[in-house]
């Protein structure tokens, strides 16, 4: 896979990846306008968190993480590995149907776990019931996450990528027919607002389905027939099993700090919905940049690996940093810098109030500054994952985590619910420093080549004076962002295309980036 094709490659995953977060962002705006931080917005949250947690631990994180690689090395063998993605799949589905009727039956204590603030008030019955319903997600959803990895170490992305893209329609979709009076409706907002959650909670269960029916067609149009057979253990399984282990503890440890951050959170009425709310906005370039770059390297690297192309690897590892850093750091610094004007046009209505928009800026800006280094981490992991080296890292987010719970519970008395932020902001770094302390004996594969060391610097130079024009934005398009109407979002829109305007004009002067690179990413895009 030359430079341009993986850029074209993770183009392609961000741009479906973004296409889902502007909806996803619909979603929340629905949710905040209808529902604020009230107790089921909390609820809600709390209950769709918890399959997604379990999601990332099983599939997204610990068993891709070990399948992709062993997926593609066979790929590049010239096998056609067919039969240990079944099986593959096999074994994953018995694991998450057992696990999903355990989570059921004991999801009084999920909670518990999950948001012990919520004891002894209506949002902890509340989520108990919304979680039974949406854990179901997590069958549907981690063998949709298998399947993607098929198609992602085939060079096929634009299903896998489009898939969550069916989550916010169907989301979307159910929360206006629930405002709009289809079925039931409610004298009592309480009783209106426990319809919304059940229809959404409802709305996470089918959206499950869909994504896996779309990802398995496209498998099968692929060459690849993935229908589970008999479970049965075979050597490959079992290595599998042997490298996806550590990564998995990895997940689950990854999954604490995001556990940690909750819990720290769930004892001030309100902060779930306003990290969430934050969580949102640096989770779109996260996406669009940080999974994108990942979910293409990955496979890409070890198919090197398995060549032997070690200046191939290095080629490959510089240009996805750059590509990461020229739109991660940007957004950090719009994030740093106009964060209440985010919040306030994005969410600030009905029941989501000045207040709400201020304690979610404050976090906005937290999490921006953590950005670089959680996107930095999705082009440095793979590093270690394509080695089939799950160990490190784990040992490493064990460390990450010791950081999080330090600093969100030693400091969530003195300044609140803003600890559970910083505490995740330092363990992304963290994280990020020992990833990179640990791929020193890589050898040259796990280097940065000098046009890439060049480069990022006038990355930031770039992004720090888009950062001056934002600030000089706001006060030039503020009658439209203040306005009262859907002339806000036009004032937002104004303000972001502002930015990118003075972004690239410093880019190309500064060479941080090129229009001949430009181009040819775009002609081998189309």
């Amino acid at each position: 896979m030359s430079s341009i094709r993986l850029i074209s490659g993770a183009m392609t995953v961000g741009f479906w990846t973004l296409l889902s977060r502007i909806l996803g962002f619909v979603r929340d705006i629905l949710i905040a306008a209808w529902l604020g931080t009230g107790p089921v917005a909390e609820a809600f949250l709390v209950a769709f968190a918890l399959p997604n947690m379990f999601r990332r631990f099983f599939a997204e994180g610990a068993f891709n993480m070990a399948f992709v690689p062993m997926f593609s090395k066979k790929l590049e063998a010239g096998d056609h590995p067919n039969t240990f993605a079944r099986d593959a799949l096999t074994g994953l589905s018995v694991v998450v149907i057992f696990f999903a009727i355990l989570a059921t039956i004991f999801m009084p204590w999920l909670v518990l776990i999950m948001a012990s603030g919520f004891v002894g008030d209506a949002r902890f019955d509340m989520a108990v019931t919304l979680g039974r319903i949406v854990f179901v997600y997590i069958v549907f959803i981690s063998l949709a996450a298998l399947v993607s990895g098929v198609l992602n170490a085939s060079g096929r992305f634009r299903a896998a990528a489009a898939a969550p893209i069916l989550l916010n329609i169907i989301l979307v979709t159910l929360l206006m027919l629930a405002n709009s009076g289809v079925g039931p409706t409610f004298v009592d907002p309480e009783a209106q607002g426990a319809r919304h959650g059940s229809m959404m909670a409802i709305g996470v269960v089918l959206a499950g389905i869909a994504q896996l029916a779309l990802v398995w067609v496209a498998a099968k149009r692929a060459g690849f027939n993935l229908t589970p057979a008999r479970p049965k253990w075979t050597p490959e399984l079992r290595k599998l099993a042997i490298i996806a282990m550590p990564a998995a503890l990895a997940g689950g440890v990854v999954q604490i700090n995001l556990l940690i951050g909750r819990q720290v959170a769930s004892f001030y009425d309100g902060a779930i919905a306003w990290l969430s709310y934050a969580d949102r906005l640096y989770q779109l370039p996260l996406g669009v940049v940080g999974i994108a770059i990942g979910i293409v390297l990955l496979p890409d690297l070890s198919r090197r690996l398995q060549a032997g192309d070690t200046d191939g690897g290095q080629h490959a590892l510089s240009r996805a940093a750059e590509l990461s850093l020229a739109l991660a750091i940007p957004a950090s610094v719009a994030l740093l810098v106009i964060p209440v004007t985010l919040v306030e046009v994005l969410f600030q209505r009905g029941a989501f109030d000045v207040d709400d928009t201020a304690a979610t800026a404050v976090a906005c800006a937290v999490y921006g500054l953590g950005l670089p280094a959680f996107v930095l981490q999705k082009v440095v992991q793979p590093l270690f994952f394509a080695r089939e080296d799950t160990k490190r890292p784990f040992y490493y987010a064990v460390v990450a985590m010791i950081v999080n719970a330090g600093v969100a519970i030693g400091l969530s008395p003195f300044i609140g619910f803003i600890a559970a932020a910083i505490g995740a902001t330092l363990a992304g770094w963290a994280m990020l420093a020992l990833l990179w302390f640990g791929a020193r004996g890589m050898g040259d594969a796990a280097r940065f080549d000098p046009g890439a060391r060049s480069r990022i610097w006038r990355i930031c130079l770039a992004s720090a004076i888009m950062g001056v024009g934002l600030w000089v934005g706001q006060f030039l398009f503020s009658p439209f962002i203040e306005a009262e109407n859907a002339f806000k979002f036009l004032g937002l829109a104004l303000l972001v295309i502002f930015g990118i305007f003075v972004y690239a004009i410093a880019g190309f002067a500064t060479r941080a980036f090129t229009k001949a690179e430009i181009r040819s990413a775009l002609r081998r895009q189309r």
